[in-house]
């Protein structure tokens, strides 16, 4: 039934709204499930791993792992939200700026070369864009949080501003839209090849964060390896190195690979503080410099 509101307007019926509100949070419960699910199989995968191959012994709940969890859940769900409406954009641009015989070219291409192509793409846009991250004081404030952590383990991998996650993953994503790799995504539909890359980097994200002692040296030249991240995370003098998250031939292209063997790092984290409650590192980066309640400037290693 609806009732007569002011002015003569109907008003829209209360169990209405409220059928209205649960239409649309049923997908938000379903999203925040399938994240719960993949974290309890992560947990299953990782945790062993962590206690039988430990690099550094540690706790499995060490410090900050609750602010990281949330970070996990705050990061699986928010960042393609935001990504939404500037990927659509970037998406239309490129579109009308690209000759279509590069598009063309790159369709015909097997499943599987648009595939490795799209991933060796987007690798050299995360390294740049990961690079700037730390040359970049004003990117630094905000990517500062993901290197804060001081104990290593798969959960560090999420730990990050999502405005910082969502910086990476644009560039990430534009030289993949720029060469035609991958479809904008229809509605909720996402290019198949594009999924799959993206899920791809995710594992391995959390599988080179991971408190393991494997170096692997005949792959590292290949792929990148705990031993090969835990080195970007390091807090000494051999900072500011190893940005790729999958393929360090990009590190040893543009100077910046380190990895000496046999060698872990002898500490992680950063120098400058950075707040320990979640809310208070998800504003600081944006505050003015004045406005910062005591804390240092956050600014790149040198």
């Amino acid at each position: 039934m609806v009732e007569e509101g002011r002015a003569g307007r109907p008003a829209v019926d209360s169990m209405e709204i409220v059928v209205r509100l649960a239409h649309s949070l049923v997908p938000f419960a379903r999203d925040v499930l399938r994240v719960a699910a993949w974290f309890v199989l992560l947990m299953a995968v990782f945790v062993p791993l962590e206690r039988c191959f430990a690099v550094h012994p540690q706790k499995i709940f060490r410090k900050a792992y609750a602010v990281d969890l949330a970070y996990y859940f705050l990061n699986s769900l928010l960042p393609n939200v935001l990504l939404a409406a500037p990927m659509a954009v970037i998406a239309a641009g490129l579109h009308h700026i690209v000759p279509g015989r590069v598009h063309a070219w790159t369709g015909s291409l097997p499943g599987g070369a648009r595939m490795a192509a799209a991933l060796v793409a987007g690798e050299f846009g995360f390294y740049w864009g990961h690079r700037w991250m730390h040359e970049i004081p004003w990117l630094w404030r905000f990517h500062a949080i993901h290197h804060s952590a001081e104990e290593m383990d798969w959960l560090v991998s999420s730990r990050a501003h999502p405005l910082d996650v969502v910086f990476g993953r644009l560039c990430s994503l534009v030289p993949i839209y720029v060469l035609g790799l991958a479809r904008p995504a229809a509605g909720s539909v996402m290019d198949a090849g594009l999924l799959a890359v993206l899920l791809l980097g995710t594992l391995w994200g959390f599988f080179i964060h991971a408190n393991v002692r494997w170096r692997w040296e005949w792959l590292a030249a290949l792929f990148s390896t705990p031993a090969f991240h835990h080195w970007h995370h390091t807090n000494d003098e051999h900072v500011d190195r190893n940005y790729a998250s999958m393929l360090p031939f990009f590190d040893k292209r543009f100077g910046t690979w380190y990895l000496p063997k046999g060698q872990w790092p002898p500490g992680y984290g950063i120098d400058t503080p950075v707040p320990a409650r979640l809310d208070a590192q998800l504003l600081e980066p944006l505050l003015p410099e004045t406005k910062k309640t005591g804390t240092p400037t956050v600014q790149p290693a040198s």
